[in-house]
């Protein structure tokens, strides 16, 4: 054994035992279970999001994507900065709500908004879709690290495996509380490494963070500013937009919500959470640096960029450190997303058809349903496909199709009616799937639109057909309600 597979391992136990031990003294009802007994303060909270923000993708795809897409990677800071501005003011609204009317999940809220049980179950099914997509990209990612940073003698599937057992196991046993402790440990590290590599590296070949741009404009001119096609000003203008718009439509953040133990901790968290997109800057560097001195790499090869860089640059022991680091980058996220796809089957689909089912049943059967999904998500992960910023992509533009009905769901006199929240996200999720998984454009269906319009992002263009099948939906049936209600009246 050598000393990078040690320290990996090493992490690997680490977290699993912080995981399990987190629950000792703590009932694990459903409650407790997912949403921590609603007693989180800021510290937690900032950690939870941080914990399902600052994944694999963090290590891997932030600085493979800078590497292969150039100055189209920033989108993701810009975005990620104006969620936070949007959490400020609709965090407290979600939680005060949720707490009122004792919600466990994302579901609920949808479901109780817009008193109807089947809307919670399409939610249900939208959302689950859109983590197991997810799960797959922080699953990836955990076979990519540890098989680089052990330098072979641990697969990518074997990894994965074990990874998989590992966070099965603390999940069940420890739901919410452990992903929470293990975010502790897990960003810090993130923190170390991350800066440290996007510091160095530029330094180490080029001398300097400016000389480095300066090396790269003149080798590929341009490189590291938006094209006049493609991934252009038109689709990072959609893409912030889309990306703001949908980034806490995600089912898990909602837990996280839902453990604050009251509204000053999760505005505290809103105004914390930028600072937090200074790390993902670090990440691009490290990409950026790579593109003169490892050229030539395309597809998921690029998503290998930092480890590569890492074996190349440093002595075994800090490669392993950089792996266990890697492993909790998966591990934390997968835990919340494994907990909340469980909790969205059980209580929000199975029960929904099911209702005779107590909640005690349903506290015990989303436990042992998390090594199922864990199964599925692996079937997945092994089946191939697409980079991770590809997969991260198809992801959010999936899930921000819940969005109009969400913020429609805000307002004082929400005029929007559980049927036109149902065809919205229909419409939206259909398009958007079709259109993502395709592989088609808007340029293709139709040609002779502007350019600025072909170079949008498609989900911006789901979203809007989305937003206009909500509102003309909800006036058509909201008419037709009233005019029964008219004629009701007049009949009695």
């Amino acid at each position: 054994m050598n000393i990078s597979m040690f320290l990996i391992l090493l992490f690997f136990v680490v977290s699993i035992v912080i995981g399990i031990w987190s629950r000792k003294g703590k009932e694990m009802n459903l409650e407790q279970w997912s949403v921590g007994g609603r007693g989180m303060g800021t510290l937690f909270v900032f950690l939870l999001s941080a914990g399902e923000m600052y994944t694999t993708f963090t290590f891997l795809g932030a600085s493979g994507s800078a590497y292969s897409d150039g100055g189209a990677i920033f989108s993701i800071v810009s975005y990620g900065c104006l969620a936070t501005v949007i959490s400020y003011w609709s965090f407290p609204a979600i939680w005060k709500y949720a707490k009122e009317h004792k919600l466990i999940s994302q579901s609920d809220f949808f479901v109780k908004k817009y008193q109807s049980p089947y809307l919670g179950v399409l939610v249900a099914v939208v959302g689950v879709v859109a983590c197991i997509c997810y799960l797959v990209l922080q699953l990836k990612g955990l076979g990519y690290i540890v098989e680089a940073t052990s330098y072979g003698v641990i697969s990518s599937k074997i990894a994965i495996w074990i990874g998989a057992i590992g966070v099965t196991v603390f999940v069940m046993l420890s739901g919410i509380h452990g992903a929470a402790w293990t975010s502790v440990l897990k960003d810090f590290l993130i923190l170390g490494i991350v800066v440290f590599l996007g510091v160095y590296f530029p330094i180490h070949y080029f001398g300097g963070i400016q000389p480095m741009y300066e090396a790269i404009e003149q080798a590929k001119s341009n490189f590291t500013v938006l094209p006049n096609h493609g991934m252009n000003t038109t689709w990072y203008t959609s893409t912030v937009i889309l990306s703001g718009i949908g980034f806490y439509m995600w089912p898990h953040s909602f837990p996280n919500i839902f453990a604050a133990k009251n509204e000053k901790a999760l505005r505290k968290n809103a105004i914390l959470m930028p600072l937090y997109q200074l790390i993902l800057l670090f990440a691009f560097f490290v990409g950026f640096a790579a593109v003169l001195q490892i050229p030539g790499l395309t597809g998921s090869e690029s998503d290998l960029i930092l480890l590569r860089l890492s074996k190349e640059s440093f002595d075994p022991w800090f490669v392993g450190l950089i792996g266990g680091t890697g492993v909790l980058a998966a591990l934390v996220p997968s835990s919340m997303l494994l907990m909340v796809i469980s909790t969205l089957l059980t209580k929000n689909i199975f029960q929904v058809f099911v209702p005779s089912t107590t909640e005690e049943q349903i506290a015990k059967i989303v436990k042992y349903l998390v090594p199922i999904i864990t199964l599925l998500g692996l079937y997945f992960t092994f089946k191939g496909g697409n980079s991770l910023f590809g997969i991260a992509l198809i992801a959010y533009n999936f899930i921000t199709q819940l969005a109009p009905a969400f913020f429609f769901s805000l307002l004082k006199r929400n005029f929007v009616t559980k049927y036109g929240a149902l065809a919205g996200i229909l419409s939206g999720g259909v398009l958007v799937s079709i259109m993502s998984l395709g592989n088609i454009t808007i340029g293709q269906l139709l040609p002779h639109i502007p350019q600025v319009i072909k170079d949008l992002n498609v989900g911006i263009i789901a979203l809007f057909v989305n937003t206009i099948v909500v509102i003309a939906v909800s006036l058509m049936t909201k008419k037709i309600s009233l005019t029964q209600l008219k004629a009701k009246a007049v009949t009695e």
